[in-house]
C-alpha cells in the first residue's frame, strides 16, 4: 500500500542541491543515498549539479542504479574538479553558474537541499527568493540531517521576528530530518505567502533560458 502511494507522486523531477564534498559524518552520505532511493521509490527523476564526487556523486549513483533518469548540469570550468571517472545519466555542460541554476530550475518540479557549503546555500536561498517573488510556486525542501541546518532555520526565524521576512513566507521552506518525512511534506505543500508579483515571466537575457521556457511552469 505504501509503495502504491509513493508511486503517485505529483513530481516528475526534483532538483537536489548538495555538496561536492561528502562531509565528515557518515550520516550525510547515508542521507544522500536514502534520498536517492526515496526518489526512485516514488518514480522521480533527479536533476543535480552534475558532479561525480561527494554527496552529488552518491545521490546521482543511487538514483541511476534505481533505474531513474539523472540530469547533471555543470559549468564547463568545474568539470575537471567535480567530475572524476565516469559520470551517470545525462550531463549538460553550461557556460557558468548563472546558467547552471536556470537550467536546473527549468527541468525541475521541486527543490531539495542536502548538507553542503557556500554553493548549496546560495542555490537554496535563490530558489526561496524566487518563490517569494512569485517566479515559481515549486516546493523547496531542506533535508536537515542531524540538525545540520538548525542554525540557518534559527536565523530565518530571527529574520521573521525582526520583521525582515513575513511569517507566511517562512512557510516557503519545508524541512524534515529524513527523506521520507520530507517528501511526504513536500507532496502536501501549498504556498501560503503573498507573492511580490504574480507568476513573473523572465526574459531570455536575464536567466539565459530559451524564450519558450519558463521556470515557473
Amino acid at each position: 500500500m505504501e509503495m502504491e502511494m509513493n508511486n503517485q507522486s505529483k513530481f516528475n523531477r526534483i532538483c537536489v542541491f548538495c555538496g561536492s564534498s561528502a562531509g565528515k559524518k557518515s550520516t550525510y552520505k547515508d542521507a544522500a543515498i536514502e534520498l536517492g532511493k526515496e526518489l526512485v521509490a516514488r518514480n522521480i527523476d533527479l536533476v543535480y549539479g552534475g558532479g561525480s564526487v561527494g554527496l552529488m556523486g552518491l545521490i546521482s549513483q543511487a538514483v541511476y542504479d534505481g533505474g531513474r533518469h539523472v540530469i547533471g548540469v555543470i559549468p564547463k570550468t568545474l568539470m575537471p574538479r567535480e567530475i572524476t571517472g565516469e559520470t551517470v545519466g545525462e550531463v549538460k555542460p553550461v557556460a557558468d553558474m548563472h546558467q547552471r541554476k536556470a537550467e536546473m530550475a527549468k527541468h525541475s518540479d521541486a527543490f531539495i537541499a542536502l548538507p553542503g557549503g557556500y554553493g548549496t546555500l546560495e542555490e537554496l536561498l535563490e530558489v526561496i527568493t524566487w518563490a517569494q517573488l512569485g517566479i515559481h510556486d515549486k516546493p523547496v525542501g531542506l533535508l536537515n540531517v542531524d540538525g545540520y541546518y538548525n542554525s540557518l532555520l534559527t536565523f530565518i526565524d530571527k529574520a521573521v521576528e525582526e520583521g525582515f521576512i513575513s511569517p507566511n513566507a517562512r512557510h516557503i521552506i519545508v524541512s524534515a530530518p529524513n527523506a521520507k518525512e520530507l517528501m511526504n511534506k513536500m507532496e502536501e505543500y501549498f504556498p501560503q505567502h503573498e507573492r511580490v508579483a504574480s507568476k513573473l515571466s523572465w526574459e531570455n537575457e536575464q536567466f539565459g533560458l530559451n524564450p519558450k521556457c519558463d521556470i515557473s511552469r
